[in-house]
């Protein structure tokens, strides 16, 4: 949990201090206030690109003086920070407690899930999208998973920058290669399994309510850890050709269905496929609170504006005691049903 959140040339925020309680933290403001900047700062926090997936040198305020800094103090006095420098725009330094560390180190001290108006198309956009979310799941209750997951990105990348060189590539190299991508997508798609499983578990048992639980498995490519080196090299011709990999974890895809209609996710409505997603969202909070002894940081973009009040209140009801959640939001009426101890604050146009 964020006890101090403090953002420097950050987007819009010049300078930004914020004090959220242990509950509800609720963002208000005119469209282009900032409130989005302010749970993309959050997001940046764990590992990966942050909830818009934008470059660095995108974030830094384009009046500022260069670079950007994010910095946060946890529950037990522990300070971690974020940003880049004038110099590097595009370096990320992350550090804790003053010591310089790698991103995916973030994994060990904070877990932050979110939920943004963009995410609504998740289950009709291209299996990438879907790949990724899995994996920021998966990353909240197996913190290796990033590591994993950029060495085997690495491999990947070398191998087929070895492909596709002209003349015969180097057979022991391409092996080794290989052998790495085997190693660390075993590991992907092991921790990948036992996140689907767990979840599904979790939202089988949930009984039917106002956020339509979802059943969930594992499609695409399913050749396993074990047989990937020789499925690789069995493939080099093909993947030379196409300039990729064509077999891999990084060919897998979330399916999602609407288990109290038997029917793909894609085929239902907006709003089905919106309290698709947010029964998942709470449904793997749960989990990674029963598993880790500690809630998730939740960051829902907008989201009360898209719920009926009969949705709205048994979000908040779901919500409420469950650890730090931040919430945005143009009118605050919407949050109005939340109780005195919630952390409100209103973000004026420029910042």
């Amino acid at each position: 949990m964020l006890t101090r959140l403090v953002l420097t040339d950050f987007r819009n925020h010049a300078d930004l201090a914020i004090a959220p309680g242990p509950g509800f933290v609720v963002l208000t403001g005119e469209n282009g206030a900032g409130k989005t900047n302010v749970l993309e700062a959050v997001s940046l926090l764990a590992p990966g690109r942050g909830l818009r997936r934008a470059s660095l040198g995108e974030m830094a305020r384009q009046s500022g003086r260069g670079g950007f800094g994010v910095a946060a103090e946890l529950v037990g006095d522990v300070a971690i920070a974020t940003g880049t420098q004038a110099a590097a725009p595009e370096r990320r330094i992350v550090r804790v407690q003053g010591a310089a560390v790698a991103a995916t180190a973030l994994a060990e001290w904070l877990t932050v899930l979110w939920l943004t108006p963009a995410m609504d198309r998740l289950f009709v956009e291209p299996a990438g999208e879907r790949r990724r979310f899995l994996d920021r799941l998966t990353l909240a209750l197996s913190p290796g998973h990033a590591v994993h997951a950029n060495r085997y990105e690495a491999a990947m990348r070398a191998r087929n920058r070895l492909l596709g060189e002209e003349g015969p590539p180097d057979r022991d190299w391409l092996a080794a290669l290989e052998a790495q991508m085997a190693e660390h997508g075993a590991a992907i798609d092991a921790a990948r399994r036992a996140t689907v499983a767990s979840l599904g578990e979790r939202l089988a048992d949930q009984p039917e309510g106002p956020f339509a639980r979802a059943g969930l498995r594992l499609e695409g490519w399913t050749g396993g850890g074990a047989t990937l080196a020789t499925d690789l090299a069995q493939s080099r011709a093909r993947d030379a050709a196409a300039g990729r990999a064509l077999v891999g974890p990084h060919r897998s895809d979330l399916a999602v269905t609407h288990l109290g209609k038997g029917q793909a996710a894609a085929l239902c409505s907006t709003g089905e496929q919106k309290a698709l997603l947010l029964g998942l969202i709470l449904a793997h909070a749960g989990l990674v609170a029963e598993r880790t002894g500690a809630p998730p940081i939740l960051l829902l973009d907008e989201v009360a504006a898209h719920l009926d009040p009969v949705r709205r209140a048994a979000l908040f009801e779901r919500l409420a005691g469950t650890g730090q959640v931040w919430m945005t939001g143009t009118e605050p009426a919407l949050f109005a049903e939340l109780d005195a101890a919630a952390v409100r604050l209103t973000l004026g146009a420029g910042g």
